[in-house]
């Protein structure tokens, strides 16, 4: 046996036997690559070599963490080709993940032998980038070039039954060992290698077809583009086009765009860890209570429900309760539809929902989560009646978007066991949590809550106290700048066509009209009587809600909107309102290009973050990127604001500050020091 620390080769009879064993998912590090280099030439002389991995997955990626660093021999591409070229063929027993470098790996052998239900893909176009080691050459020549784009350029992860319709793997079995066994016993005669297959014919126009579906749906994203370059390289002599690959893979390390989503990759992970929770051990849950059965309350329970676990719903009445059973039963009934769940997950998710009237059905619920009116005497209600009948130490959670919870928690005994849990709506399908601390939250409580929400599939970022938190303040600063461009020339369709373009899904005004302008409404006259009065303030957003134009849901706001056709529509009598507003305040209007647009409205959102993170609202610059990323659509490719502000450089973004400020004075603070943030 001849080993390295993460490869070993053990040979039983004519057959060796090569295992990666590189916790937690056999990634293709330096180790890994030099240790299958060795394994290689440790294996000449047996019949056959069988490539494992220990653990639960197969290779499932490269290792992330040295893409900033200069390439370290070996290199994947030449330790593939040596695999492809091993006088002793390969093959390949898979089972759990087999992405990027994996998959490369997996192409190099002769044959692949896959345990039921594992994952193909070539998932580096999340990350920016193209594959380095032949991916994109050898897919298209093993399984074509329609399913080759679809795995390439989306993204896409194809399951074991699927690989083996398409041509991508030899075998697939429930018993792996026993599938390699019988496989070993009987070989066949060795394939040709992939790299000198031919590319099967497709469609003259499906190129043309799939370059307009993938520039469409990446708003912006270069790298699905990139990867549907790539793979037309493969039309090419393998030798030509391996080298062009490995060579744009590396260029592509080096991008923003890649740099971003890899820092979005590793933020993820990292809010999850907040220094608050160390060392605290999360109690466990298995069913709670909501309160409220709106369009909230019943999107929290759903979630839920999806987690496994029992929920109680209280409602004021029964017509309320049955209200809610409804509701639930409607988004249930809807994933089923959709087919995100089987006719038995369904009977079961909707036997562990009950919607009641009575507080008393709460008491021994060991976590109850109020989603109310945002009303702090509302909520402060719910949560007496919860405190009378609920065990003392048991979690009172509240869903407020703005509100100070420790106004709502006033009075309750044992407030380490108060916290915010702020679900965004529709809360059954939006991915961001922001766990809310007070000044009295145990780290156990936030140990639970953070618990929960991975539970609940959901990205969790602990958030202090202020008037919105995390993101709706940021939206609200966000709001109020895109109202003064809106003041000084703009128009709200030249407002949002600007921020689409820089790859957000919607702009400011077609995201009011989405979530309705009431609640910001309720919202900006909830801090009227605190608002300094020097601070400019405008009136527009206002104006309309008080001619009913509250959205979508009525019809027109920012735009109209025909029936049945949520198309925003520009609308005259705004514009007409819009241009009003200036002559009647004295403003000159002037013309904004997309760039002075897009530039000062992401500058204020990267200032309000640094004033977040430096009065400890957030723990740090990626807990607001995420926030904005998984809550607000910020496009993931360019990292949030925060990683944004980062590549542009601080001080540039910082001028455009300056220069949102000087256009609104006494409006706005500038954030200290937020050149800290640069890496």
């Amino acid at each position: 046996m001849s080993e390295n620390h993460t490869v070993t080769v053990t040979h039983q009879d004519d057959v060796a036997w090569v295992e990666i064993n590189n916790p937690p998912v056999n990634a293709t590090s330096t180790a890994v690559r030099q240790g299958l280099a060795d394994a290689v030439a440790a294996v000449q002389g047996a019949r056959v070599a069988v490539l494992t991995c220990a653990g639960r997955t197969f290779v499932a990626g490269g290792d992330m963490s040295e893409f900033d660093a200069a390439p370290v021999e070996p290199h994947l591409p030449d330790v593939v080709q040596m695999i492809e070229d091993s006088p002793v063929p390969f093959i390949a027993a898979l089972h759990g993940n087999v992405l990027g470098g994996g998959f490369e790996i997996a192409m190099g052998c002769a044959w692949r032998i896959a345990r039921t239900g594992t994952g193909f893909g070539l998932p580096e176009v999340n990350v920016g980038l193209i594959p380095g080691a032949a991916g994109t050459q050898r897919l298209p020549r093993l399984v074509g070039m329609v399913a080759a784009i679809d795995i390439a350029c989306a993204g896409k992860i194809v399951k074991a039954d699927e690989m083996l319709a398409l041509g991508g793997i030899d075998v697939v079995a429930e018993d792996l060992n026993a599938a390699v066994a019988a496989f070993v016993a009987d070989l066949p005669e060795r394939p040709a290698a992939v790299r000198l297959r031919e590319v099967p014919p497709f469609a003259a126009d499906l190129i043309d077809t799939k370059r307009a579906e993938l520039t469409k749906r990446a708003k912006g994203q270069q790298s699905p583009l990139e990867n549907l370059t790539a793979l037309q390289w493969a039309l090419t002599p393998f030798a030509e086009g391996q080298p062009k690959e490995r060579a744009r893979h590396l260029e592509l390390r080096q991008s923003a765009e890649s740099r971003a989503l890899r820092h979005a990759f590793f933020a993820e992970r990292q809010v999850s860890k907040p220094s608050a929770i160390k060392d605290a051990m999360p109690r466990e849950i298995t069913s709670l209570v909501v309160v409220g059965g709106g369009l909230m309350g019943a999107g929290i329970a759903t979630a839920v429900l999806n987690a496994g676990l029992s929920v109680t719903l209280i409602e004021r009445d029964e017509q309320a309760a049955e209200t809610a059973v409804q509701r639930v039963h409607g988004l249930l009934d809807g994933a089923h539809k959709r087919r995100k769940m089987s006719a038995s997950a369904l009977e079961a998710r909707k036997d562990a929902f009950r919607a009641v009237t009575n507080y008393a059905e709460a008491a021994q619920a060991p976590l109850a989560i109020e989603a109310v009116f945002e009303d702090v005497d509302v909520k402060r209600d719910v949560f007496q009646k919860l405190s009378a009948v609920m065990s003392p130490d048991a979690i009172l959670a509240t869903n407020t978007s703005y509100l100070d919870p420790t106004l709502i928690f006033d009075g309750i005994e044992n407030p380490s066991r108060c916290v915010g849990l702020h679900f965004f709506s529709p809360a059954h399908i939006m991915k961001l949590l922001e766990i809310v601390k007070t000044p009295d939250t145990s780290a156990e409580v936030l140990a639970t809550g953070f618990a929960l929400g991975k539970k609940l599939r959901k990205v969790s970022v602990l958030s202090g106290i202020c008037d919105g938190f995390i993101g709706n303040r940021m939206l609200a600063a966000y709001r109020r700048a895109a109202d003064y461009l809106l003041a000084d020339g703009a128009f709200p369709y030249q407002i949002d066509a600007a921020m689409r373009n820089m790859g957000l899904p919607m702009g400011p005004y077609e995201m009011q009209d989405l979530t309705g302008l009431q609640i910001a409404w309720a919202n900006r006259k909830r801090q009227a009587a605190t608002r300094h009065p020097d601070e400019r303030y405008v009136t527009i957003a206002d104006q309309l809600c008080e001619m009913d134009r509250l959205g979508q849901r009525s019809g027109k706001g920012w735009y109209r909107y025909e029936d049945g056709n949520r198309a925003p529509l520009r609308d005259p009598e705004v514009e007409a309102l819009v241009v009003a507003y200036s002559e009647e305040h004295g403003i000159d209007r002037r013309s904004f290009s997309d760039d002075e647009i897009s530039s000062r409205l992401l500058a204020v959102l990267a200032n309000e973050g640094a004033m977040i993170v430096a009065e400890g609202i957030a723990e740090r610059p990626a807990d607001v990127d995420m926030v904005k990323i998984f809550g607000y659509g910020f496009p993931r490719w360019r990292g949030g604001p925060m990683k944004y502000a980062t590549e542009i450089g601080w001080e540039k973004s910082q001028k455009f500050m300056q220069l949102v400020a000087d256009e609104s004075p006494n409006s706005w603070s500038i954030a200290p020091h937020s050149g800290r943030f640069e890496k």
